[in-house]
């Protein structure tokens, strides 16, 4: 079969599910799924009105049942669906119930393979028991420790002559190989439901999927640590802190110019206030690329100015970060070296020689280790610990291309932020 796309919408919101499956659709989708978050918020009312929409798609309806097979597949055909997926780790009993309603009432079942410990023998295990099909399927929060889906994806498809979908962070560069790998049906989520213009998202893919090419993207894609720098410089801290569960910024630490950006790993300096020995010697210690974190109490006199900065250039920092204070701010703005302090004052400290280098050490008020993460810009410092880089550096990529898509709602709709998001629909009770 010539390689199917199928878009994910995994919306909470009928209507934006519905928008984006139009403008896909136009862009070259074939199938569209009903998602298992659209189905848990809407129901499979979202089936049926995907199903009315589109009455010659192909409409999946992504239950991931793992009990009361036959009902819930039975639901799902009266819907409308033409596929419903069960998991992989559901019991032998439950797959075979489902099989047996799909073939009652003309629905094909899929076999979602996410979290299986041996996907290869699951999918095995799946055809043997009568599925048409099984589903490859790197869960979102795999993704975010930057993992793809290719290696099970062509275990599998060694394992079995029944159809083979692939879903995991698929976009315009990875599709060509998603399709080299075996698979039969391309699903596709975020790299379309998450652009501005879902329709030219799918034309990109769907050309990528013809052509056996990659297309070339900048969003959409999950990182491993040797791209962190990359993805970092892309987002800002408010992508960081949303993506982290709210998590807070530095308190009190602002750049000295608005447009000011910096990303990079720390070298840490413990200092006392004003003593400015420390943080100059740490410049020669610090590799290129690195941001100097510098404790100095939160107090002046000024530890930092445009000489220090300088040099810093000169060692080809990113950046530095001083909870204590600077001065020589307008020579330093005119540099444009990115320097975030909580303080500013003209008079300096004496060169003392108190303090450390490549410690851990507290800056507005949160633990700062060698080696962790620090990005800034006009809102403020983010520290991302080295442990969690990766995933919060992911997930701020995500809410990047989260704020896309609302933005181009509301300005193609010319309407409110409230009214696409649905907010009264979504406020918390109690």
């Amino acid at each position: 079969m010539k390689p199917v796309l199928q878009v994910a919408l995994d919306f909470v919101d009928l209507d934006r599910a519905l928008k984006c499956a139009r403008e896909a659709t136009a862009g070259g989708a074939d199938w569209l799924e009903a998602g298992t978050p659209l189905v848990k918020s809407e129901g499979l009312a979202a089936v049926r009105a995907l199903r009315e929409a589109f009455p010659d798609r192909h409409v999946a309806a992504d239950l991931k049942t793992m009990d009361a097979g036959r009902g819930e597949m039975e639901m799902a055909a009266k819907a409308g669906a033409t596929s419903a997926s069960v998991l992989a780790a559901a019991g032998d009993a439950t797959i075979r119930e489902c099989v047996a309603a799909g073939r009652n009432y003309g629905l094909e079942v899929e076999v979602d393979l996410i979290g299986a410990a041996d996907p290869a023998a699951a999918a095995a295990r799946a055809e043997r028991l009568g599925a048409a099909a099984v589903a490859v399927h790197l869960a979102i929060d795999e993704q975010m420790l930057g993992r793809d889906p290719f290696a099970m994806l062509r275990a599998v498809r060694g394992a079995v002559g029944i159809r083979v979908s692939v879903a995991g962070g698929i976009n315009s560069e990875t599709a060509a190989e998603a399709v080299k790998a075996g698979a039969d049906v391309l699903v596709v989520g975020g790299a379309i439901t998450k652009s501005a213009d879902a329709a030219a998202a799918a034309r990109a893919i769907r050309q990528a999927m013809d052509s056996g090419q990659a297309v070339a993207t900048e969003l959409y894609k999950r990182v491993g640590a040797e791209r962190l720098r990359e993805v970092l410089g892309r987002v800002s801290t408010a992508n960081i802190s949303d993506g982290a569960h709210r998590r807070p910024c530095l308190e009190g630490i602002r750049a000295l110019s608005p447009e000011m950006k910096l990303v990079g790993p720390a070298f840490t300096v413990r200092s006392a206030p004003g003593d400015w020995a420390k943080p100059v010697e740490a410049i020669d210690l610090a590799s290129p690329g690195d941001v100097l974190v510098i404790a100095a109490g939160g107090a002046g006199p000024a530890l930092w100015g445009e000489l220090a900065s300088h040099s810093a250039m000169q060692r080809k920092l990113a950046g530095v970060v001083v909870d204590g204070a600077v001065r020589d701010t307008p020579e330093i703005r005119r540099l444009g070296f990115p320097v975030f302090t909580r303080l500013v004052m003209a008079n300096a400290g004496e060169p003392r020689g108190f303090g450390e280098t490549g410690v851990a050490v507290t800056v507005g008020g949160q633990l700062v280790s060698p080696g962790d993460w620090l990005a800034g810009d006009g809102d403020g410092v983010m520290v991302l610990p080295r442990a969690e880089a990766v995933e919060m550096a992911n997930h701020a990529a995500d809410c990047l291309e989260k704020e896309n898509r609302i933005r181009g709602e509301i300005l193609s709709g010319q309407t409110t932020l409230a009214k696409v998001t649905h907010l009264l629909k979504w406020e918390k009770i109690g």
